[in-house]
This record gives C-alpha cells, sequence and structure tokens, in this order.
C-alpha cells in the first residue's frame, strides 16, 4: 500500500513583535486569579461561598459528563447538573437548619421537615426520571451502549462529585455557625499536600507511586507531601485554636493520604477515555475536575470524622 505525505497545518498567524504567553505565565497569572476569586467568597459571607462552590461543582459533573460521552455514554447532563445543585443547597440548608435548632433557635418544624423530604424525594425519584429520559429517547441512532449504562453514569457523576462537594457545608460550619477559617484551612492543607509532593517528588523522587496511573507520582513525592501537610496542621493552631493538635493533625492525615487518593482517581478516568485535562475552563491550569479532583476523596472523610467525633 502506498503511503501519501499527510497535509500540513498552516500555522497560526502571530501579531508582529508580540510574542505568546508561556504556559508557565498562563498558570500563574490565572492561578492568582482562581485564588483571589476562592479566598474572597469563602472569606466575604457563607452566599458567596455556597454561590461559588455550588457553580463549581455543577462545572465538575458538567466535565465528568463530557468525558463520559467521549466514552460513547449519553449522560443526561442538564437534568444532573439541575439535581447537582438541589443537593447542594438541600445539604446546606439541612445543616443550617441543625445548627439553628443546636442553638435553641426558634425553627419552623414544618420548614426543617420540608426541605428534609424535597432532598429525599429527589434522590428517591431520580433513577425514575433518568430511566424516564432514556425511553424517551430511545432508540438512540448509532449508539452500542445499553441505555441503563446512561443511567448509571448519570448516578455515579452525581456519588462521585456532587454529592462530596456538597459535604463542604458541613466542613463549613462549626458548632455555632458558618466560618471561613474552616474551609481556609482545607485548603491550606490541601495546597500543603500539593506542594510538598511536587517539592520532594522533584528533588527525590526514583520510587513510582503508580506508573500505569500517573507516572509522575513518586513515593517520595508523597511521602513529601504527608510531612508537609502534618506541619500544617500543626501550624494550623494560630488559625484555629479552638481545636485540639490531636484533632489537626487527624484532619491532616486524611488530607495527605486521600489527596493523593483523589487525585490518581482522576488521572485513572482521564486516561480511560484518553483526555489530557478535564476541561479548558482555566487556561494552563485545565479544568475544575482537575484543580479539585483531591476534595472528592477528602470530603467525605472529613465529614464523617466531624461527625463521628461531634
Amino acid at each position: 500500500m502506498s503511503e501519501t505525505a499527510a497535509p500540513t497545518a498552516s500555522p497560526e498567524p502571530t501579531v508582529p513583535g508580540k510574542k505568546p504567553m508561556s504556559n508557565l505565565a498562563q498558570r500563574i497569572i490565572f492561578g492568582v486569579i482562581g485564588a483571589a476569586m476562592l479566598l474572597f467568597c469563602v472569606w466575604y459571607s457563607v452566599w458567596t461561598f455556597a454561590v461559588f462552590f455550588g457553580l463549581v461543582q455543577m462545572r465538575m459533573l458538567w466535565e465528568f459528563y463530557r468525558m463520559m460521552r467521549v466514552a460513547g455514554y449519553k449522560p443526561a447532563a442538564l437534568l444532573g447538573g439541575g439535581i447537582s445543585v438541589l443537593i447542594f443547597a438541600g445539604v446546606l440548608g439541612l445543616t443550617v437548619f441543625a445548627r439553628l435548632a443546636e442553638e435553641a433557635v426558634p425553627v419552623a418544624a414544618a420548614d426543617f421537615h420540608l426541605a428534609g423530604s424535597i432532598l429525599i424525594g429527589i434522590i428517591i425519584l431520580l433513577p425514575v426520571l433518568l430511566l424516564a429520559r432514556e425511553m424517551y429517547a430511545w432508540p438512540r441512532i448509532n449508539q452500542q451502549i445499553n441505555p441503563f449504562a446512561n443511567v448509571g453514569i448519570n448516578l455515579l457523576g452525581l456519588l462521585y462529585v456532587s454529592l462530596p462537594m456538597s459535604f463542604l457545608s458541613l466542613i463549613a460550619y462549626g458548632p455555632t455557625s458558618y466560618d471561613y477559617r474552616r474551609i481556609l484551612a482545607l485548603l491550606l492543607l490541601v495546597w500543603s499536600s500539593d506542594i510538598g509532593a511536587y517539592a520532594a517528588g522533584k528533588t527525590f523522587g526514583k520510587h513510582k507511586l503508580a506508573p500505569k496511573i500517573s507516572p509522575g507520582k513518586t513515593w517520595e513525592g508523597a511521602l513529601g507531601g504527608f510531612l508537609l501537610t502534618l506541619g500544617m496542621g500543626w501550624a494550623l493552631g494560630y488559625l484555629l485554636p479552638e481545636l485540639s493538635i490531636t484533632y489537626r493533625l487527624v484532619v491532616a492525615g486524611v488530607v495527605a493520604v486521600f489527596g493523593p487518593l483523589g487525585d490518581l482517581a482522576e488521572s485513572m478516568l482521564k486516561r480511560s477515555v484518553n483526555v489530557k485535562d478535564s476541561g479548558r475552563i482555566m487556561p494552563g491550569h485545565g479544568g475544575l475536575l482537575d484543580r479539585f479532583d483531591a476534595f472528592l476523596f477528602i470530603l467525605p472523610v472529613l465529614a464523617l470524622l466531624q461527625l463521628v467525633t461531634k
């Protein structure tokens, strides 16, 4: 069989005298902008916190569904996104009602019951809604995937992304009310884990942690991230002096262990569908699922720890 030369793409037009922005510069600029928005919304009020992370988790879910579409599935992205917002708002609302009740503040029992009933009703009826959507669209043209697989992908996205992110509300509320310091502390722990792993991996990394999933990660990097996170857990005593050193170190250990596992899980997801980034919302940083993947494993464990030690 004879081979023919592949057509070459025409070069990108350039502006005379203007150099394109490097990837490193993009990462720094958009990273600073994103971090500033995040910190402002966390600090300003519970409402800016709720709106910011409600939109973040919805975008993360959309990126998950987008990757599943690459794999041939047809998830109901709009329906899933709407349900994810209701789950996030429902957990936040129930958390607020619970705190008010603990403070002996008069709370309408009917309102509390209504909020809980709506959230539970949505969860119960969700499979019915998703199956009804598949029956309406059946048969799909040029699709060999079973319609029940699409329903499973929809539910998986809500369990993998939206439900864990909704636990941020439990973490954000202290014994009495919303406390931005608790979310700031979590962010500092996650960033310490990332920075420690990167620095130690670059300097001492030799033994691969999971070469088939993420070739760049090493055991030395994991140890460096673990130690720096524990150090940050100790230092958080200046930010949250009311928390005991034991509790802070346990939380730091959870972040140091489950954060990298969340990152590996998302790397496995991307490799399974052969995509580099979950999205392109942040130039130089990929998608929001790439940025918050560690939270998806950390938050359920921290929420359980908080409920057990309450």
